[in-house]
């Protein structure tokens, strides 16, 4: 566990929507938590060995709590069923400090916001900063049914500024992502969190907008992780070499190995294992990197992304 973790005691649980709850964290102590700003996870150690990530949903000026959602995910990879399945109000848990690798752009004229699911949650806290920053914003927000879409009472109080879109209440029509991007005055900051093909869909839209402008957070993986193996690890900090074998990536090499290795959601998307890379060619599979930090090969997720090299020379 990393030194700068926290315990935090469950202190209530909400119900926001069909298979989503809400998770209202205190500290053990009762002391201040650490400060966060909209668009912020904390990741959960789980009492069964899983690491997963959330999204603050709260006020980012609230130090007495974070707040997070959890979609109870058929498809997901045990993390959320298990939140759902075992944790109750009074249990203590232990959490990181808040990350923020979705930041909202405060000095924005206007900024739109698009969530699928429960990609809501980030989107959620910028809605509440915006609000108090006095900035002009919309928000649309997509989902399977009206009974699966979480914070409607709250975000029912913005009015004309949220736009609500059901798959069943479409009548034939598409979520038309597009249309809403084109729509967006050029000077707009645009930020989407939900599905990987919304994402794609937004990218897509969003590709001849200034680079700074356009904001993407992934919740899971938008390709496989690099388990072809073949190559070695040299760990140059402490001079050991570790062979990376078919099946595995790198982050399984290491840990089989012995060697503690940063990580948490190991599909690439939220930056815990972000590694410096000292020499080789890594083989990018990750959401978390730009294009351009990519190309320059000056990291890697370690978890998801493997090496184009024989050798990939790593910084610990």
């Amino acid at each position: 566990m990393n030194a700068s973790n926290q315990e935090v005691l469950v202190k209530r649980i909400g119900y926001e929507a069909e298979q989503v709850h809400s998770y209202e964290l205190i500290a053990r102590t009762g002391s201040e938590l650490a400060p966060f700003t909209a668009g912020s996870h904390v990741d959960l150690y789980l009492s069964n060995g899983m690491i997963r990530s959330y999204s603050l949903v709260n006020d980012q000026c609230e130090r007495h709590r974070y707040v997070i959602a959890v979609n109870k995910d058929a498809e997901s990879r045990g993390g959320s069923s298990f939140v759902h399945d075992t944790v109750g109000v009074g249990d203590v848990m232990t959490i990181s400090v808040p990350r923020n690798n979705f930041a909202l752009c405060e000095e924005a004229g206007h900024s739109v916001l698009i969530a699928g699911g429960i990609g809501i949650t980030p989107l959620l806290s910028m809605v509440r900063r915006l609000e108090a920053l006095g900035r002009r914003w919309e928000l649309f927000y997509a989902a399977r049914t009206r009974a699966a879409a979480a914070f409607l009472d709250e975000l029912g109080t913005y009015r004309s500024r949220v736009h609500l879109d059901f798959d069943d209440e479409r009548a034939g029509r598409v979520f038309d992502l597009a249309t809403i991007v084109g729509n967006a005055p050029a000077h707009t900051h645009l930020y989407c969190c939900g599905p990987v093909p919304m994402l794609a869909a937004f990218e897509a839209a969003t590709a001849g907008r200034p680079a700074d402008h356009v904001h993407v957070e992934y919740f899971k993986a938008r390709e496989a992780p690099a388990t072809e193996g073949g190559f070695d690890v040299r760990l140059a900090r402490s001079n050991r070499t570790i062979a990376v074998e078919a099946g595995k990536t790198i982050l399984d090499a290491l840990l089989d190995a012995g060697i503690a290795a940063n990580y948490a959601c190991t599909e690439g998307v939220c930056g815990t294992c972000e590694t410096r890379v000292l020499d080789g060619i890594p083989d990018h599979r990750d959401q978390f990197l730009s294009e351009e930090e990519q190309a320059a090969n000056k990291s890697v997720m370690i978890c998801c992304s493997g090496a184009k090299s024989r050798t990939l020379v790593l910084d610990l």
